[in-house]
């Protein structure tokens, strides 16, 4: 068929035209897509930190494919619907976690003094956060022997096989209803015999949780989650229900357990007393007087109560939290990046550097007119509503 030179330039705009039109088709439904994630992620998972929602487009010929992972049920079962409503076809390739691989060990806890918890799996990825010996986590997925896991506070990060064991929803359960022993201690050791004069097991660090077997001599006999068995002694550690029984989280209490700590240095994503970041100092203060406070400054701001936000720190109580960094403007949002405690006479510690204690009056030796400077405001936990905490008295987390 002989088309002649003008048919053939009328084929070639013809063929150009059906060829962006339907480019432009598949540019809109990625576009639509697109739009239902953000969407989505702003309902179900607006801080990335503590829910996974993570979903990508694809296109293999005429298929469009939707892939990614996510560990929010209704987030999924949501961003389904909307693509029935838009009549978008698709093969899904969505993996709702906890992973089928892991074959039910979607359980863990924690079986080393301190696990460094990073944002990818890698020793080389950033430190985010720490969990300390017995912390029960939720295993989401296993890759190259490390796992993606969710702390009590819902902190999302990755630990490597040396500091998890992972458990069945029935091992665990049994694990929960067993009698435990809290280390209390700043630092210490636990020993292979009831005598410090043994072998050391492991070190160990306050907030440590173990399974208590028995009691020999000024010792607890305790079972680590890997098996390993180990002697604890007495003044260094409580039976779990007892400490559980008296804690009575007061201003007293949060600033005794604060000046503990004095010294400890400072370390991005520390959460332990081998070494804490500013929000991680906090968290550990206020955890072992029984409340879990969310893992970063960022979020420990959007709990409690706020007291002041103009400088006024006569109205402040032992206890309190304040926060520092950058304030709101008409083209950037706040910057919350800093956290220190009040604990009276107009002086608050906090981690920079290593734990001190700096002064907001300009006539003291520590006097810190950096952080006076960068002041945002203050709020009060105690005796206060505790939306975003985790009250360990009244939940769970350790023991049935």
């Amino acid at each position: 068929m002989n088309y002649g030179r003008n048919g053939i330039i009328f084929l070639l705009i013809t063929g150009i035209f059906l060829f962006l039109s339907c480019d432009q088709k598949v540019d809109q439904n990625e576009l639509t897509i697109k739009v239902m994630v953000e969407d989505i992620k702003q309902e179900f998972a607006p801080d990335k930190r503590v829910a996974l929602f993570n979903m990508e487009f694809a296109k293999e010929g005429n298929e469009t494919i939707i892939k990614g992972e996510s560990n929010l049920p209704d987030a999924v079962a949501s961003f389904k619907q909307k693509l029935a409503k838009e009549n978008i076809n698709y093969i899904d390739s969505i993996q709702l976690l906890p992973s089928s691989n892991l074959n039910g060990y979607t359980q863990g806890l924690i079986t080393i003094s301190v696990a460094n918890l990073r944002s990818k799996p890698s020793h080389s990825s950033e430190l985010v956060t720490q969990a300390t010996l017995g912390t029960p986590v939720k295993i989401l997925k296993e890759e190259d022997n490390w796992y993606l896991i969710q702390t009590p506070d819902k902190y999302l990060s990755w630990v490597d096989r040396g500091g998890i064991m992972p458990l069945t929803v029935g091992e665990y359960s049994e694990w929960k209803s067993s009698p435990k022993v809290i280390y209390t201690n700043t630092i210490g050791h636990s020993y292979t015999d009831s005598n410090k004069g043994t072998q050391v097991v492991s070190d160990m660090v306050a907030g440590g949780v173990l399974e208590r077997l028995g009691v020999e001599k000024e010792f607890y006999y305790v079972s680590f989650p890997d098996g390993r068995k180990a002697y604890v002694h007495k003044t260094e550690a409580m039976d779990y229900d007892s400490w559980l029984a008296a804690l009575d989280p007061s201003q007293e209490s949060l600033v005794s357990t604060s000046k503990t700590l004095m010294g400890v240095p400072y370390l991005w994503g520390g959460t332990s007393t081998k070494g804490v970041d500013c929000s991680g100092f906090t968290k550990t203060i206020y955890f072992l007087n029984g409340i879990v406070l969310p893992r970063d400054a960022s979020q420990q701001i959007h709990t409690g109560k706020e007291i002041d936000a103009v400088k006024d720190f006569d109205k402040l109580e032992p206890g309190d939290l304040l926060f520092f960094g950058k304030p709101a403007t008409d083209t950037t949002k706040e910057r919350v990046i800093h956290v220190g405690m009040w604990i009276g006479n107009n002086e608050f510690i906090h981690s920079a550097g290593r734990v001190h204690i700096s002064s907001m009056d300009k006539d003291a030796p520590n006097y810190d007119e950096y952080n006076l400077n960068r002041y945002l405001r203050s709020n009060r936990y105690l005796k206060e509503p505790k939306d975003g905490l985790i009250e360990l008295a009244k939940t769970p987390v350790f023991k049935d």
